[in-house]
């Protein structure tokens, strides 16, 4: 009994602190909008798809499981996206559904466009909703039995809060060729601290803070190096993610282009995990598992979540333009 009264209160301070921080993710470089708003329009292509899905503590609970999509395209120097995420979590199915929109803007800093940097905008729109209904309290407790139907004496004032956040951020590039680059940046969501609480306390979501890193060095004709870190700060939260994967080609003609991905990633105090990635042509599928090692560990057993990410690129076809010079008659 005492044992699974420790669980219990393991699993619901989790899920509390949950409820006061943003979604995160495990194949962060696969969530492009979410992470940068700068990254709207910055991929080769003119048109991208992105799908995410996350399943997690399914071993503890009624399983957090978020689902996000992306979309997003570039116009000359102009990046523009759309994405929105959806997350459930705990007993009370608490939800979270939120909609953003990312603009950009393309600098290059050099005429070869080997140092560009792209600013961007977010703007986003929040709801999040929970059912009293499915959480019991002390008070259902008569002394001698729990009684799921008595009164819970709980004055919450309604069940769902909507609000809208701002963000900004930023991206710096350099390429030397597509097997040669680096690519950082910076970006804070949340910085109209919008408040977020259901009951007449103003409770403001706190600011999330992003900073991140990825390069790619080609190592031999077959094989390429991608390591990555992403930090991530809000509130009282900090999280650390470091790791990278190998890229192997299978085939590098663009029309049977095929590479594979393999990788392995720490997040600070809580898991690690294995991601495996697959390109074909312009599409791209990737998964990935977490091994928790947190204090959750008695209740989990080590199992974390499984993620997947999918991502497609349209090429819109582009005819070259011919001028055709006409020779006068007296030639």
């Amino acid at each position: 009994m005492i044992k699974r009264i420790l669980l219990s209160i393991i699993v619901l301070v989790s899920a509390i602190n949950s409820f006061g921080q943003d979604v995160h993710w495990s194949q962060f470089n696969d969530n492009q909008l979410y992470q940068n708003p700068g990254q709207a329009g910055h991929f080769d292509g003119d048109y991208r798809f992105i799908g995410n899905y996350r399943n997690q503590w399914k071993s503890v609970t009624i399983p957090f499981s978020t689902f996000a999509m992306s979309a997003d395209a570039k116009f000359k120097n102009y990046g523009v996206g759309l994405s929105m995420f959806h997350d459930q979590a705990g007993d009370g199915k608490f939800q979270t559904l939120e909609i953003q929109g990312n603009f950009s803007y393309l600098f290059k800093l050099t005429k070869d466009s080997s140092h560009v940097i792209r600013p961007g905008i977010n703007i986003g729109l929040n709801s999040r909703q929970i059912n009293w209904n499915n959480l019991y309290f002390d008070s259902q407790y008569n002394g001698y039995i729990f009684d799921p139907n008595a009164a819970t004496n709980e004055n919450y004032q309604n069940d769902r809060k909507s609000n809208f956040s701002i963000g900004l951020g930023a991206m710096y590039e350099w390429r030397k060729n597509e097997r040669f680059k680096v690519l950082s940046g910076i970006g804070m969501y949340n910085l109209n601290r919008p408040n977020q609480g259901f009951y007449t306390e103003k409770i403001q979501r706190d600011v999330r803070l992003v900073i991140f890193g990825k390069g790619t060095f080609k190592i031999n004709r077959m094989w390429d190096a991608v390591p990555s870190i992403q930090i991530s700060t809000q509130g009282v939260y900090r999280e650390i993610i470091l790791g990278g994967s190998a890229k192997y080609y299978l085939t590098f003609k663009p029309k049977v282009y095929q590479a594979l991905y393999g990788g392995i990633w720490y997040r600070n105090r809580d898991a690690a995990y294995l991601t495996f990635g697959y390109d074909y042509k312009d599409l791209f599928v990737g998964v990935s598992y977490d091994i928790n090692y947190s204090k959750l560990v008695p209740a989990s057993n080590a199992r974390g979540g499984i993620e997947f990410a999918v991502r497609y690129i349209i090429r819109t076809f582009k005819p070259k333009r011919i001028i055709h010079r006409v020779c006068p008659d007296y030639i």
